[in-house]
């Protein structure tokens, strides 16, 4: 019984959250103090704190932390994939849709008006990272990081996480 609480504390919260973590927040607080009890506020509080110090999802951290605090190694398991579930099954059925009118004029058109926004989003976030780099570090750190980078992974097809970890290493030492 204890397992099925922790799937719907999580679950109904994931499909009710609109906007990811942070718009689930109240929700989760909602069936884990108010509705089963698990936790007083002020514990509540902590998870969500220790949550947010951690890099990832803040849902799927605390879904974890609280199911393990309820149920142990089960109970986290349950309370990640709980999370995780209504988002996965709405992309499974979505794609199973996609997939079926995959040659049909209208999606081929479709994807062909994404790929420009795409390619524009992803322009814009590498802009802004230039930027913060550029501000943080200055213009010939940022370059030669750049350059560097590019080299590695263009032309000595190194694998991007030794290109990362080289350049997080370098980071620590020499900034």
């Amino acid at each position: 019984m204890i397992y099925w609480e922790i799937f719907l504390a999580f679950f109904i919260p994931g499909i009710l959250g609109y906007g990811g973590g942070p718009a689930s927040i109240p929700l989760i607080e909602n069936e884990v103090v108010t509705r089963y009890g698990w936790m007083n506020v002020q514990e509540f509080s902590e998870v969500l704190a220790l949550g947010n110090a951690l890099p990832g999802p803040i849902a799927t951290k605390m879904a974890g932390y609280i199911g393990y605090d309820v149920a142990g190694i089960p109970g986290a398991a349950i309370g990640v994939f709980a999370t995780v579930a209504p988002s996965l099954l709405l992309i499974i059925v979505l794609l199973s849709i996609l997939y079926k009118y995959k040659n049909s004029p209208k999606v081929k058109r479709m994807t062909l008006y994404i790929r420009p926004v795409i390619g524009i989003l992803l322009g814009v976030m590498a802009w802004r990272f230039f930027s913060e780099s550029y501000e943080g570090i200055g213009l010939w750190q940022t370059v030669i990081l750049m350059l560097v980078s590019y080299l590695l992974l263009e032309r000595m097809k190194v694998h991007p996480a030794f290109v990362i970890i080289g350049a997080l290493i370098y980071g620590g030492f020499f900034l």
